[in-house]
């Protein structure tokens, strides 16, 4: 699987705790940004968001590790975009349960609130059991085949309800696709992957 890895400035400081446990785990990672406080431009959620949003729909990537301080800003965001199924993930519980039931492709962590000691090691847990299970299948057993279907009618919702990712960026304001075009290393990571969606990265050089 193809990771990325997007954290916004309030939380850029927990990238390295998010790489260090993810590390082993036998998936390809991308480190987006924010890679550290400081770098510019600064990244919001709403920034974020938006960056999850184009990996996914261009194919660049197959999920994403994203949050927040409290991972509730980030996934209002990339909840705003087509293709995009996310959890608020606090306990590997919930990344188990997630997995299995939602068949998401994108995780919004709480990031500064609660984090404290031993949160890097909840973290390694928490993507230890995200990544355990099957995809999609189903919790319980008798509910496997209800949360399948409402898992594809979720889906053929999104895409009857959101404008094609094309459209949306070429109807963003400045102030929301400029700082994602000119985050370092970006649109590198879109040009890099064979099976990116031209026509999604040529919008964002047209922004």
């Amino acid at each position: 699987m193809r990771i990325a890895v997007i954290n916004e400035t309030s939380a850029a400081d927990r990238n390295a705790d998010i790489l260090a446990a993810l590390d082993g785990l036998g998936h390809e990672v991308i480190n987006a940004g924010m890679r550290k406080s400081g770098e510019k431009p600064e990244l919001s959620y709403i920034h974020t968001g938006l960056m999850a949003a184009v990996l996914l729909n261009a194919g660049t990537v197959d999920f994403v590790v994203g949050g927040c301080g409290t991972g509730q800003g980030f996934l209002n965001s990339v909840m705003q975009y087509p293709g995009v199924t996310c959890g608020h993930i606090i306990t590997p519980l919930d990344a188990w349960l997630f997995a299995q039931i939602n068949g998401g492709n994108c995780v919004s962590l709480m990031l500064n609130q609660s984090y404290g000691w031993a949160g890097d090691i909840n973290l390694k847990f928490i993507f230890e059991k995200l990544f355990s299970v099957q995809s999609g299948l189903g919790y319980p057993e008798h509910r496997k085949e209800a949360q399948q279907a409402s898992r594809l009618l979720l889906h053929n919702l999104s895409v009857i309800t959101h404008h094609d990712m094309r459209a949306i960026i070429e109807r963003l304001p400045a102030e929301v696709i400029r700082p994602v075009v000119d985050y370092p290393g970006f649109l590198e990571v879109l040009e890099s992957y064979g099976r990116t969606d031209a026509g999604i990265l040529a919008a964002l050089k047209k922004s």
